[in-house]
């Protein structure tokens, strides 16, 4: 495991950097995470294309996850969090972008049909992720199993309330439920770029890398993957110095 701990201002950069030298040359297939940490480094890759520093259209895009009952045009669902902060900067096709179906009539068929198609497209090259402040790695929450698929799961309430303020505050708007990639697909990524930034984080970063692997702490699964870099600003880094 590969640890960066970097002032706030730097965050963005290093983690752009450190995924770009992981990647592959050609046809790339990216494992995207969505939420607030992950956005600055999206950033920082828009501007890297726009100046024609990079070209990553013709990657593939594989999300994490995305809400039950939200169709792709919400402006809440994951998908439109892919094509408008990384998809579309990035000059990537609409038909390299997958993510699962959350207004799908049966989620747990779609949850089935998203774990073959990360095997069907050979699965992924460098799968970012981020980390939950209860610990939790995409959306498997403490107590899902380390073997875990892309499956439906309840979302915790601390999960809800931390993600309220993309729905203006309000932890009601919420969904309950979300399809989530498991631990044992995410497993899978051949190599992993682990993102945690600001003080919130600090906790359950220590306990994912010092921890004993356990459902409890879901993110300590990473200690088992054998290609990790972990980016981390230094309030996250805190109970780890």
């Amino acid at each position: 495991m590969r640890v960066t701990v970097v002032d706030d201002e730097m965050f963005a950069t290093a983690a752009a950097t450190a995924l770009l030298e992981a990647l592959p040359s050609a046809a790339p297939t990216l494992g995207v995470a969505t939420g607030e940490t992950p956005m600055r480094v999206y950033a920082e890759l828009g501007c890297r294309s726009r100046r024609g520093e990079v070209d990553l259209s013709g990657a593939r895009v594989i999300a994490l996850d995305e809400y039950v009952g939200l169709d792709a045009g919400d402006p809440h669902s994951y998908t439109a969090y892919v094509r408008t902060r990384i998809a579309d900067p990035l000059g990537i096709p609409s038909a390299n972008v997958h993510v699962p179906q959350g207004d799908s009539a049966d989620p747990a068929a779609a949850a089935e049909v998203f774990e073959q198609r990360i095997a069907d497209v050979g699965g992924v090259d460098v799968q970012i992720a981020g980390i939950g402040s209860n610990g939790h790695l995409a959306f498997n929450e403490p107590g899902s199993a380390l073997d875990s698929t892309t499956r439906v799961v309840e979302l915790s309430q601390q999960t809800r309330h931390d993600n309220a303020r993309f729905f203006g505050g309000r932890v009601e708007e919420v969904p309950r439920q979300a399809i989530t990639q498991g631990l044992a697909t995410i497993g899978r990524a051949r190599s992993i770029l682990l993102l945690a930034a600001g003080r919130a984080k600090a906790d359950a970063l220590a306990a994912a890398l010092r921890g004993p692997v356990a459902p409890g702490v879901p993110a300590s699964v990473l200690q088992r993957h054998g290609d990790v870099t972990v980016i981390a600003d230094r309030a996250a880094w805190g109970r780890m110095a």
